[in-house]
């Protein structure tokens, strides 16, 4: 079984910068993606980037320049560096780690950690 647990939200000013981590434990397939989602009050969760095991990014356009993520294949952990941050960032972020096995996609949803940015 598969888990993914965040860390390192918080409150933060707009400006500011947050770094998230996501650590995964238990049996993970070598090819998989991992990413971002957040879920913002009244609004449906959105993606927010992914890296692939291999290295490839995507971003949403909304964080593109602003948020990098990255990953350690070797740690099982996904990181999200938040910069410039606004106030239209505050949400719950969560981890997903996704994968694909016999055709078959299974994802795995962390417990979210809380970002707010207000003065």
């Amino acid at each position: 079984q598969v888990q993914l647990v965040e860390s390192g939200g918080g409150l933060v000013q707009p400006g500011g910068s947050l770094r998230l981590s996501c650590a995964a434990s238990g049996s993970i397939f070598s090819i998989n993606v991992m990413g971002w989602y957040r879920q913002a009050p009244g609004k449906q969760r959105e993606l927010v980037a992914t890296i692939t095991s291999d290295g490839v990014t995507n971003y949403a356009d909304s964080v593109k320049g602003r948020f990098t993520i990255s990953r350690d294949n070797a740690k099982n952990t996904v990181y999200l560096q938040m910069n410039s941050l606004k106030p239209e960032d505050t949400a719950v972020y969560y981890c997903q780690l996704r994968e694909v096995i016999r055709g078959v996609n299974y994802g795995y949803w962390g417990q979210g950690t809380q970002v707010t940015v207000s003065p």
